[in-house]
């Protein structure tokens, strides 16, 4: 049976890079694997016909041979015969199968390991509640926190002073065991050791081989000022210990704000109620005001000023974050200040002032205005 052309059975001239050979392998292998044809001869036959192509061209030195003899130079080779099954083809495109599918077929040749594998600690959460004065100021606060460290009478290394690990049995140090099924080979953690290719015989006393322990600690962090409500702060390395001299977890802390009685905040402005006068309100006045964080300003109201208004003084709101130096604004809006007790002179003094507006003030019963109702019961 004459044989397909290498080059023609994955789609590329001759004169191909060994980069644009791979790619072509991969396309094709991704089309007729087995696992996404199952039961399918035909795709069973092309992920073979394209496997053995790679085999020849996906090596220099073998497509030179080929390139010269044919197929003639390639008859003897490792998984070009009849015999050639998926197991071969697996194990010798390791590389290729790791790229497709996630991780690779690493039967053959494996390192084995010369000691524990670091690995990093978890991150943790946590929350604490603030002020919104203190959101405002900014403010430094301890915080808490249960986690894992590293245990100080072994070092962190899990076994007890004086003894070393041993080489796991199993998987011999390799962390994985191998196995084959019908046309597929694959390997998957050792379950003797974890998958860490070596055991620890005496455990520390301390932390019972585990190479760490739980503690409580107090750490204080820093939260800046402007800071927003369920903004979440990362306090680097203090999340749960590494494991044989792997890095630390981070903190990731989320802040809640309580609302204020007085002051509250839209985007980056603090704004609050200015209670005033009816005569302020009508006549126009300057007063001192005072902020959040007890500093003063003075402003000035206008002649005629109605409820609602937005008094603004500019750059005395939140701190803007990252931006340095920026802040928004503080904002006071005006409320009429109503009484609700009045001695006998100041509601004669009322009822004179609402005779002097005239009879558009009056409501259609002829009675008091509604404004000075609410004064005047």
């Amino acid at each position: 049976m004459t044989k397909r052309d290498y080059y023609e059975i994955l789609g590329v001239p001759k004169t191909a890079s060994q980069d644009e050979i791979k790619k072509a392998y991969r396309k094709l292998a991704l089309k007729y694997h087995p696992d996404k044809n199952p039961n399918n001869k035909e795709a069973e036959d092309k992920f073979k016909e394209a496997s053995q192509a790679y085999q020849a061209l996906g090596d220099e030195n073998k497509r030179k041979q080929y390139d010269q003899f044919g197929h003639a130079g390639m008859e003897g080779g490792p998984g070009f015969g009849q015999g050639a099954d998926f197991s071969d083809i697996f194990s010798s495109f390791g590389d290729i199968f790791g790229d497709i599918f996630g991780g690779g077929q690493r039967t053959r040749g494996r390192a084995k390991k010369t000691g524990p594998t670091p690995m990093r600690g978890h991150d943790l959460t946590s929350s604490i509640q603030i002020s919104l004065k203190e959101s405002f100021l900014g403010v430094k606060k301890d915080v808490l926190i249960y986690h894992y460290v590293v245990c100080q009478t072994c070092n962190g290394s899990g076994a007890k002073a004086g003894t070393k690990t041993s080489v796991c049995e199993k998987c011999h140090g390799t962390g994985t065991v191998n196995f084959s099924r019908g046309f597929f080979a694959f390997s998957q953690p050792c379950d003797a050791c974890g998958g860490q290719g070596f055991k620890i015989t005496s455990p520390c006393a301390t932390c019972h081989g585990q190479t760490r322990i739980q503690k409580r600690e107090k750490i204080s962090i820093n939260i800046p000022a402007g800071i927003f409500n369920g903004a979440e702060l990362r306090v680097k390395s203090k999340g749960d210990a590494g494991i044989f001299g792997g890095p630390a977890g981070d903190l990731y802390i989320t802040v809640n704000i309580e609302a204020d009685k007085q002051f509250w905040r839209k985007n980056n402005d603090l704004i609050t109620n200015l209670n005033l006068t009816y005569p302020q309100l009508v006549l126009g006045c300057q007063i001192e005001v005072e902020s959040i964080d007890g500093s003063k300003h003075t402003v000035k109201i206008p002649k005629g000023c109605q409820v609602g208004k937005e008094i603004i003084i500019v750059g005395n709101g939140f701190a803007i974050p990252g931006r340095y130096n920026q802040k928004g604004n503080l904002v006071f809006i005006t409320q009429c200040d109503i009484p609700t007790k009045l001695d006998e002179e100041t509601k004669k003094a009322l009822l004179e002032y609402d005779k002097k507006l005239g009879e558009q003030v009056k409501n259609s019963s002829g009675g008091i205005s509604g404004f000075f109702k609410k004064f005047l019961g």
